[in-house]
């Protein structure tokens, strides 16, 4: 496990759903995400003058490809900012831990000042759906209970690919973590679990699920639009979220979507 000295404050940038391919050309229904990554990056660069770390829950690749992630680790490195990632639908593990060997971002417990980050691999192969696997869930509870006797941890943030709790459009019946209850279920019998952050549902999200404070974070290209029947794409920018964590525990958070972006997608596409 890492640990990592911060400011009083922690500046934690999160993004999710990069969708990137093995070419720089690659699209996501019309919508180039190579590029609208590295204007989500502009942007941060612009708007954040520090950050701490960064967290990327899943589906980095639409194509899973070596060169996709090796773009990915590319464009973080130009941050220069730690960060962590874990494999959404659309990822391999196997190619992702290749490609990173050495490089230990895909590391499943960080501890910055008095909070710990726990990262939990949801994917399951071949799925668009995500499942906790019995390897998981002991090592999350095995986690929580090394979290709850560490007199150096006050707090406890826990990062995920797929939705914990139902998606609020029809069509995200399916698509959600299936052991959602059973996760949740576990971390509320600890006390220093304080937030859940997660990606998937290409949405900006904010609310409290069982005390816990639940937030998903816009991808940073294609956006799902919310409480519809069928599938949709929002017309909504890319953006990226920014979490400040204090020593007390409190939460201050924010998604900044990017501007001067003129999105190429298609919102007629009926399927994703």
């Amino acid at each position: 496990m890492t640990r990592l000295a911060a400011r009083n404050t922690i500046s934690l940038l999160h993004i999710t759903d990069t969708h990137l391919f093995g070419s720089p050309e690659g699209t996501l229904l019309e919508m180039n995400t190579h590029n609208s990554l590295n204007h989500v990056v502009n942007i941060v660069k612009q708007n954040e003058t520090e950050i701490d770390f960064i967290v990327a829950t899943g589906d980095i690749a639409q194509d899973a490809s070596e060169e996709a992630y090796k773009s990915f680790m590319n464009i973080m490195g130009d941050l220069d900012i730690p960060y962590r990632w874990i494999p959404g639908n659309h990822d391999d593990l196997s190619m992702m831990e290749k490609v990173a060997y050495g490089a230990g971002i895909y590391e499943k417990l960080v501890q910055i000042n008095n909070w710990q980050i726990l990262f939990l691999n949801t994917s399951v192969s071949g799925q668009v759906y995500g499942n906790l696997s019995a390897d998981e869930i002991e090592f999350l509870e095995s986690s929580l209970q090394a979290v709850e006797s560490d007199v150096s941890v006050d707090h406890c943030m826990i990062c995920l690919h797929h939705n914990p709790i139902k998606g609020n459009a029809g069509w995200m019946e399916g698509i959600g973590l299936k052991n959602g209850e059973k996760f949740f279920q576990i971390i509320t019998q600890f006390q220093k679990p304080k937030c859940v952050v997660y990606g998937h549902v290409h949405q900006g999200l904010d609310y409290v699920h069982e005390s816990i404070r639940c937030l998903c974070t816009p991808s940073t290209c294609i956006q799902f639009k919310p409480n519809v029947a069928h599938f949709t794409l929002d017309k909504a920018n890319p953006g990226y979220r920014i979490l400040k964590l204090s020593e007390d525990g409190s939460i201050d958070t924010k998604v900044i979507r990017v501007t001067e972006f003129t999105s190429q997608v298609d919102c007629g596409h009926s399927e994703y």
